[in-house]
């Protein structure tokens, strides 16, 4: 059995993500889909002084129009700095600190000259950190040829490609996809249902809704591994 997943790539997400990321043999990064304005694609959660802060990475002229793939960061902008020095009076002083820190600094690297491969490397570094065995591959440099395919024919159309015959989905596709549309094709469709359990924060209150960087700052590998084996498929 050979279970895929198919995502367009987030900036460093939250656990559901990574739970997603984990459960299959092959992740494939969507970056050849249209780019989502006040997604997750470049913005994100991390807990500042015990409340959430949302920060955007600044992009050229971010367009619904263009491709994930093909929207370009603002290295220029001060932002960029502005979110790296509140990342450090966010989290300076924990445990995790430094190893975290380090991996937030190189994905920031004006290396990464897209959003897609911004993202796309804040996953892998994350998986590498946690030593997972996932596999990745990007859809417009694997799959470029099937594009014209509807939703959830390119994904089957990915999916046979693989050998795979598990398909898992976040569990928001559930409005979007049909089980049995998929089964026809030879292809099992699943949907991951994330469980979301607090863990102990540098606040009073738990704060849910943040960024995989949180739960790296806050608990050793071990714990996070197992809260990334926490769902349910359904």
């Amino acid at each position: 059995m050979k279970r895929i997943a198919i995502m367009q790539p987030y900036f460093f997400p939250y656990v559901g993500y990574f739970q997603l990321v984990k459960a299959v043999d092959t992740f494939i990064f969507y970056d050849d889909v249209n780019f989502i304005k006040r997604g997750w694609i470049n913005r994100n959660n991390i807990l500042l002084q015990g409340n959430k802060f949302l920060f955007s990475i600044p992009c050229v002229k971010p367009s619904q129009n263009d491709l994930i793939k093909d929207t370009e960061v603002n290295h220029g902008h001060p932002g960029l700095q502005k979110i790296k020095k509140t990342f450090f009076h966010a989290y300076n002083g924990q445990d995790n600190f430094e190893a975290v820190d380090a991996l937030f600094k190189k994905v920031l690297s004006p290396e990464n000259k897209t959003i897609a491969e911004m993202a796309i490397e804040s996953v892998q570094l994350v998986a590498d950190y946690l030593n997972m065995d996932t596999s990745f591959k990007i859809s417009s440099k694997a799959y470029p040829q099937n594009r014209d395919l509807d939703k959830a024919d390119r994904l089957i159309d990915i999916a046979q490609k693989e050998g795979a015959d598990t398909y898992i989905n976040a569990i928001g596709g559930k409005e979007l996809y049909d089980k049995g549309y998929f089964n026809e094709k030879g292809i099992q469709l699943y949907f991951l249902d994330p469980t979301l359990t607090p863990y102990k924060q540098s606040s009073d209150e738990f704060i849910s809704g943040l960024s995989i960087l949180d739960l790296l700052i806050h608990l050793p590998k071990e714990q996070v591994n197992e809260k990334l084996d926490d769902f349910t498929l359904l």
